[in-house]
């Protein structure tokens, strides 16, 4: 009878075991960062994951797109201070340009096929510390960024974590391509990647047929997306079907702290000028999917491509059910999500204490 309870205790003391491993899944936040658009929401959700043992965020890796990675690092730098994480999570600078397309090509597109929002390409890479702005709390006071750039953490990160690390790409793919580029053998090793990218099935938001992180780079999009890998893909076709408005600002500046504060200052003056003020909902979107993969209501599974041809097409994203060219891989594209729910979880981890409690 004795041996019998001891064997039984010993299985439900290895099923809790494993519940808690499989629960803080090991995560890389690769981010075009900015304070407080999409990238930086999502960060103060990641950090709260992390404080709270729901995900092991292994570090930020920074790749030019929404802003160059030189305000990236100005803006990550500072982050990761507010959220009291700055020794647990180091900041990874990575890749200043895609691999080949460049702000003199986005000009030639912008004439010949019309453009919208061009990230880092409206003005030329600042060249002096001067050309950078501050975050509206100030410069972060004693963390530096790590030694190691983007693509050889994300290399080492993967050979020390065999099938444990999930890589949220929510930026330009630049960093993921060239890690595996420079050592195609993690590629089995990746558990998965979960992107914000692409426009599959509407028009694009930087022209008319390209997304923007995509379309930054779609070479290194084209890379990453045929490596035979999982991949989780939230595309524009979700990511504008849910929009931040008054009614959840108005959920988050009726709590005190730090971040509430901070979404007063960047996001305040834009609904004292319009109430009617939205926005769309992107990389929060994917970070929450981590722990709540419930959340998804609709997907399809696709084989996903990247249009690299120069043209009114560059940059597009392509879903196929049948037919795919060769080479192609297969992903799960997220078309909805529980919003009420997907809103509910967002507003109480945005709203909990900064620096983050443990």
């Amino acid at each position: 009878m004795q041996a019998l309870l001891k064997r039984c205790a010993l299985a439900i003391t290895l099923g809790l075991s494993g519940t808690s491993l499989s629960a803080a899944e090991k995560v890389i936040f690769d981010t075009d960062f900015n304070v407080l658009n999409d990238d930086g929401q999502a960060f103060i959700m990641l950090a709260q994951l992390h404080a709270q043992k729901r995900i092991d965020l292994l570090g930020m890796t920074l790749v030019s797109g929404n802003a160059w990675v030189d305000q990236e690092q100005v803006d990550a730098l500072k982050a990761v201070e507010r959220m009291g994480v700055e020794k647990e999570i180091g900041v990874y600078s990575g890749a200043a340009y895609p691999l080949l397309h460049d702000y003199a090509t986005y000009e030639q597109e912008k004439a010949l096929f019309g453009a919208g929002w061009p990230g880092a390409f409206k003005h030329p890479r600042p060249t002096s510390p001067s050309q950078l702005v501050a975050p509206p709390d100030g410069l972060a006071t004693h963390t530096k960024l790590r030694n190691e750039s983007a693509a050889q953490f994300i290399v080492d990160s993967v050979k020390k974590n065999p099938h444990e690390v999930t890589i949220l790409a929510v930026g330009p793919l630049t960093n993921i391509a060239l890690a595996i580029r420079s050592a195609p053998e993690i590629v089995p090793l990746i558990k998965r990647i979960v992107y914000m990218g692409g426009a599959i099935e509407i028009p694009g938001n930087t022209t008319p047929a390209a997304e923007f992180n995509w379309w930054f780079d779609p070479e290194a999009a084209k890379i990453v997306l045929r490596s035979p890998i999982e991949h989780v893909i939230f595309p524009n076709d979700v990511c504008e079907k849910v929009t931040f408005n008054a009614s959840v600002y108005q959920r988050i500046i009726g709590k005190p702290g730090v971040i509430p504060d901070l979404y007063k200052t960047v996001l305040g003056p834009e609904f004292s000028n319009d109430p009617n003020y939205q926005s769309f909902t992107w990389d929060s979107l994917p970070a929450l999917y981590l722990v709540h993969p419930e959340l998804v209501t609709e997907s399809k599974d696709l084989w996903v491509d990247i249009d690299t041809h120069f043209g009114p097409d560059y940059g597009r994203s392509l879903g196929y059910k049948k037919g795919a060219p060769v080479g192609t891989q297969k992903a799960k594209v997220v078309y909805a999500v529980d919003q009420p729910k997907f809103w509910d979880e967002y507003v109480k981890l945005v709203t909990l204490p900064a620096p983050v409690k443990r």
